[in-house]
């Protein structure tokens, strides 16, 4: 077999072993510049997860969907992860442009990654003047973790001196096979990001819902604690009217008006999990073990949005849990006040 022959027969070995790895690198890195993408041109995806939950907030409020709102008192993590996933979607709609061009340079990037390990390799191998199986160890060597050569040639290199000749065959094999791959997506159509190791909406997931879940256990307001696990008390920003979660009087289907940094500053009780045992607010630590990490500091800071909401939906949540808003728990006129663009301000001058 000629050294000519051997050289073309390699290039178009490492070409087709390569390919594979060079796409799965594209939709790894496309995945994670367009989250990176999002997070600078999405609002609701900038900066933190009180950001995020004060758009998720104002997003509930526009839509009235009640099913929505019960959603995310209940299982608030999903719910967070509900609404990124519905604006990596309309972002994928709307910029269409914009990520065929992020896949297309990564594409680029990624051959120019390839053709830079093969320069210099030869550089390397020839300034100790080796031979073909000296360059190809070089060479798979300086490749970057995600652009892994796997496998053994079956074809003996040793005799392969011409180390430029290789570079200038292997070059435009890569270059033939990279400009196939680029005409082969010509819209988003093309990108299936579900090949990626983690899609755009699992990092941005990753980077928003890796905190603290626990709710309180009177309202359901989500700890505003960025590290899951922390160590400390649980505790929140404002917290919200008890009845949301369902609690009531006693021995009434009187839903409660109460809010816990009100309530912990009042001399009244509350009997924990339905039971007989009663508890001062005051002491409410000692209802157990869900309510003893929880710091609520009593004063009378209260959000006017949950206000308008129990407002708005008070049939909704009547039906939802089966009781009312009457007797102790009728709603204040005070509350009946607040208008929507009203408890939408409030999200913006408190949150």
């Amino acid at each position: 077999m000629s050294g000519a022959t051997t050289t073309t027969i390699l290039s178009e070995f490492i070409c087709s072993k390569l390919e594979p790895s060079i796409l799965q690198a594209v939709y790894n890195k496309t995945a994670n510049d367009l989250a990176t993408q999002m997070r600078s041109d999405i609002k609701a995806l900038r900066e933190n997860r009180p950001n995020l939950e004060k758009h998720i907030l104002r997003s509930l409020a526009e839509k009235e969907d009640f099913e929505q709102y019960i959603e995310y008192i209940h299982n608030p993590r999903r719910h967070f992860k509900f609404f990124i996933k519905n604006e990596v979607k309309s972002y994928f709609t709307k910029q269409n442009k914009l990520i065929l061009n992020i896949f297309k340079g990564n594409l680029k990037q990624k051959e120019q990654i390839v053709c830079n390990a093969v320069k210099a390799a030869t550089v390397a191998v020839k300034s100790k003047s080796g031979d073909g199986n000296m360059w190809f160890r070089c060479f798979t060597t300086t490749l970057t973790d995600e652009l892994k050569f796997t496998g053994d040639s079956c074809v003996d290199l040793s005799e392969i001196k011409d180390l430029d000749f290789l570079e200038n065959v292997l070059s435009d094999s890569l270059k033939e096979k990279m400009t196939k791959l680029q005409d082969g997506f010509k819209s988003t159509d093309d990108i299936k990001m579900e090949k990626c190791r983690k899609t755009p909406d699992e990092h941005l997931i990753e980077h928003f819902c890796q905190c603290c879940w626990v709710q309180c256990p009177f309202c359901k307001a989500i700890c505003t604690n960025t590290m899951e696990g922390h160590p400390g008390d649980h505790s929140v920003s404002f917290h919200r009217n008890t009845g949301l979660n369902g609690w009531h009087y006693r021995k009434t289907t009187n839903l409660s008006i109460s809010i816990c940094t009100t309530a912990v500053a009042s001399d009244r009780s509350f009997h924990p999990n339905s039971s007989d045992d009663k508890v001062p607010w005051k002491e409410y630590r000692k209802a157990g073990r869900k309510y003893a990490n929880w710091s609520i500091t009593p004063d009378h800071s209260e959000l006017p949005y949950w206000k308008w909401f129990v407002c708005r939906f008070q049939k909704d949540l009547e039906t939802y849990y089966n009781k009312t808003f009457q007797g102790k728990g009728e709603i204040p006129h005070e509350w009946r006040q607040y208008t929507k663009k009203e408890a939408l301000e409030s999200l913006d001058k408190y949150m």
